[in-house]
């Protein structure tokens, strides 16, 4: 399985957001889109999930259209945006029962894999109580197990970590690593320390360009991660 982006672009009237995006995923490696704010990165995340429709350029699941390939596809995605959107009235395992009833999951099969997903993402303990009352870090939790609900084969992570304190962190690069092995990861970020122990690529992107993608070693060399991102985003960071 993979997914080729074909020369992708987008546009919003005469302003450009991505030109010309290209690179393929496919599982055992997860691929990070690393780039400051405003570099397109979440518009690349919704062109792939099929929110957004691309100006020119395609995108591919084994080498056939993905626009062609209708609920097949979305039955294969999980896709977390940056902006979540909750209802606070709500507890997490009520929340997560909602979404689950939406995918067209069983109350038996939902209430089963809620528990396992709640335990994976440190929530398990806050399962009864109201989102309203939910700290940053502790909604984008939710929004992980919300994700992974249905197992998909294809994750779509908008800025995973945003919120998240350094424990969560390390839990969440380590349920990530895990998943990595059996399923297509594409996440954004601009923190540089979030992916350069768990991705197997890394896609610099620069004002809507590939500026580089290449593996962690291979841009890496001699130096570290950090110093190659502020090589190519110094005047933006």
């Amino acid at each position: 399985m993979s997914i080729d982006v074909e020369r992708l672009s987008f546009s919003y009237g005469a302003h450009p957001v991505l030109r010309d995006v290209s690179f393929r995923a496919e599982p055992g490696q997860l691929v990070a889109v690393l780039g400051p704010n405003g570099a397109g990165k979440s518009t690349l995340l919704k062109i792939i999930a099929g929110i957004l429709r691309p100006t020119a350029g395609s995108i591919l699941l084994d080498n056939e259209p993905v626009s062609k390939l209708g609920e097949h596809y979305r039955a294969m995605l999980g896709y977390m945006p940056q902006d979540l959107g909750i209802y606070p009235e709500f507890t997490a395992k009520r929340y997560l029962l909602y979404i689950a009833a939406l995918k067209g999951l069983t109350e038996a099969q939902a209430k089963a894999e809620i528990d396992k997903l709640l335990e994976a993402v440190g929530l398990s303990s806050n399962a009864e109580q109201k989102l309203k009352g939910f700290s940053g870090g502790m909604l984008r939790r939710v929004g992980i197990a919300q994700t992974l609900l249905c197992n998909p084969q294809i994750l779509l992570l908008d800025e995973p970590t945003a919120g998240l304190d350094p424990q969560e962190r390390v839990r969440l690069r380590n349920l990530l690593s895990a998943l990595a092995q059996h399923s297509i990861i594409i996440l954004s970020t601009h923190i540089v320390s979030d992916v350069e122990l768990i991705a197997e690529k890394i896609i610099l992107l620069r004002e809507g360009q590939i500026a580089a993608f290449d593996t962690v070693a291979g841009l890496v060399g001699k130096s570290t991660l950090e110093d190659v991102y502020l090589t190519y985003f110094q005047k933006e960071a």
